[in-house]
């Protein structure tokens, strides 16, 4: 692979920041009907959990990630959406499913706006519970061949995994530059200030959208925002060229950093979102089979010697079953 040929393949996954576990839990598996895959810690923070849903078997391109910040009562650390920051997460339903979703939606008292049409799309807002901005879009091709048979969602309508994200940005040149010469995504159209990029292809792709929104104030990391995005790498010998590639550019590109279900490295793009590249291996099912997948706290090697702590630390969480 060379940087004139190099091309991402697709989203792994996206990582935001919540408050209350358990009520992130409630929603996603809940409402969302999406699979919790695995119960982890931030091995950065080991003190906290590290939450990761996705389809029925944890495809890369399907995962919603957590780390859950469990603050006192009198800390404030709610994010601002900005610039500098992923201001949507949008999730792939099937094409046909939105009149099912937006009844889900009002029985479950969710706050949604629209329908509207984005680049031929239909798309519905909406936030999580702790003011995370979503989208869900209507899309005939969508990632996950394995949608949570068992989930609350019935199979036919379930979130099929991430249709993209929208960065939000003072200017966008240099981030798009950036995109299509070295990250090989593909520049497919313009709404008014939002520039769309694709990465992957068929039932792979997502949409990368680019707002443009030079008055806009500065975001503010924390609970309610996108931490970072993750893109998709197929080996570690690729995550290492791509690390490579990215260096020659002139960003600070971390060394390879071991997450137990996939291997990472972190950059900012230029407009200061952090950006990973994630290899697909070894994947969710490397200590858990797939009909337990989140089942138990799972614990790297390294920190199982403190196990004992950080289970008495962490809140008792609860899934949901399939009531509806």
């Amino acid at each position: 692979m060379d940087a004139q040929h190099a091309r991402i393949p697709g989203i792994h996954h996206v990582t935001a920041i919540c408050g209350d576990p358990q009520r992130n839990v409630d929603f996603y598996v809940g409402v969302l009907g999406l699979r919790l895959v695995k119960r982890t810690v931030n091995f950065d923070d080991p003190g906290t959990y590290h939450l990761y849903y996705g389809d029925g078997v944890g495809t890369p391109g399907t995962i919603m990630t957590v780390f859950a910040w469990i603050l006192p009562p009198t800390v404030q650390a709610n994010a601002r959406q900005g610039t500098g920051q992923i201001t949507a997460t949008s999730f792939c339903i099937p094409a046909d499913s939105m009149d099912h979703w937006l009844d889900r939606l009002i029985a479950y008292d969710v706050d949604f706006s629209g329908p509207e049409t984005r680049f031929g799309e239909t798309v519905v807002s909406l936030r999580d519970p702790d003011g995370l901005p979503l989208e869900l879009v209507a899309r005939g091709a969508c990632v996950s061949k394995a949608p949570w048979i068992d989930g609350p969602v019935p199979v036919e309508h379930a979130i099929r995994g991430i249709a993209g994200v929208t960065l939000s940005l003072d200017g966008y040149e240099s981030t798009a530059s950036l995109l299509t010469e070295t990250m090989g995504l593909r520049d497919v159209g313009q709404e008014g200030s939002r520039f769309r990029f694709q990465v992957g292809a068929g039932g792979d792709a997502a949409m990368i959208d680019l707002l443009c929104q030079p008055e806009g104030e500065r975001g503010r990391m924390g609970i309610g925002a996108v931490h970072h995005v993750a893109w998709r790498s197929a080996s570690s010998a690729e995550q290492r060229e791509w690390r490579r590639i990215l260096a020659r550019t002139g960003l600070d590109v971390t060394p390879v950093l071991d997450r137990k279900y996939f291997t990472s490295i972190y950059y900012r793009e230029p407009g200061g979102i952090l950006f990973e590249i994630a290899t697909d291996e070894p994947g969710f099912t490397v200590d858990e089979a797939t009909d337990e997948l989140g089942s138990n706290l799972k614990l790297p090697d390294w920190l199982e010697s403190r196990r004992t702590r950080l289970v008495a630390k962490l809140p008792e969480l609860r899934v949901p079953v399939a009531a509806s």
